[in-house]
């Protein structure tokens, strides 16, 4: 991660307006991370954001980093690649809950278990709405969509704990009807040096109308302030925790947990691809003909 200059958070805006429809909560989303890249200083010509297909994930149009706004899906991959070629660069990834666990869910189990040194922010508002309300993988039980209109029958997925699962080394959520708190998780992710996953309830004003700014209001509860969990590394902890995600689909009591359910230091994918080249006296000028050659039959 370079640290470069001081800018506000409005510096790391493009001049391109949002189109989201009013009150989406988005907004905050962008915001929170302008906010997090302000805090740590970062030159906006050192981070790429990386989005997939989705209301989400036009995002990166409305900032000034480098932006790659990749096919449905593939957005993981595609910043994989990105940091492969540039490991110096920061590379975040701005998705929504259908593309990372839907169309995309096949690519996070392995740039977890590979730790490389990423940051994938999920803006998780239970449909797809740029296609018009169907249900996603987040999406309660029996809520109706455009093509379920009898109720999806279809349990929800607890992402949290599927992250966890995979072997992320950082995994948090929170709100984004909370910008501070958001900010603030954003940028414990960013300076993670490893895989960070940042799930941000984000209300669709549109084509959801129960998980909404409302529903949420006095339903969340920060998890380092109510339960003192501070002890990051934590594991079977953060299992304990993720089983409360769920909790209020079927309790109207429940609380939501956000804030940082597990973080651990632990050698990056890109660590160890320099060391092995270092091993190998590698380099990155190769004769790409030669390499055929080597390979003919």
């Amino acid at each position: 991660m370079a640290i470069a200059m001081e800018l506000k958070p409005k510096d790391y805006r493009s001049d391109i307006e949002p189109t989201w429809c009013p009150g989406c909560g988005d907004f905050s989303v962008t915001s929170a991370i302008c906010s997090a890249y302000s805090k740590l200083k970062l030159d906006p010509y050192q981070i790429t954001t990386v989005s997939g297909i989705g209301c989400s994930s036009r995002l990166p149009l409305w900032l000034k980093t480098f932006g790659f706004h990749s096919c449905h899906g593939r957005a993981v991959p595609v910043a994989a690649g990105i940091k492969m070629a540039k490991p110096e660069m920061t590379v975040v990834i701005t998705i929504g809950d259908g593309d990372a666990f839907s169309i995309g869910g096949g690519h996070n189990a392995h740039v977890a278990r590979r730790n490389m040194d990423l940051t994938l922010i999920v803006m998780d508002n239970n449909i797809y709405a740029l296609t018009k309300k169907q249900v996603s993988p987040t999406s309660r039980l029996g809520m109706k969509g455009s093509t379920t209109p009898y109720g999806t029958l279809d349990e929800p997925m607890n992402t949290i704990r599927l992250m966890l699962a995979y072997g992320a080394t950082f995994v948090a959520q929170t709100y984004a009807g909370n910008p501070r708190h958001s900010g603030e998780v954003i940028e414990q992710a960013i300076l993670h040096k490893g895989f960070s996953f940042v799930n941000i309830l984000s209300p669709c004003p549109t084509y959801n109308q129960d998980e909404t700014f409302e529903y949420y209001k006095g339903r969340t509860e920060n998890i380092q302030e109510v339960y003192g969990h501070t002890n990051l590394e934590d594991k079977a902890k953060a299992f304990e925790f993720s089983e409360k995600v769920m909790g209020h689909r079927t309790d109207p009591n429940a609380k939501v947990p956000v804030g940082i359910f597990y973080k651990k230091a632990q050698e990056t994918f890109e660590e160890k691809v320099a060391k092995l080249k270092k091993r190998n006296n590698g380099n990155d000028n190769f004769d790409v003909a030669s390499l055929f050659e080597d390979y003919k039959p």
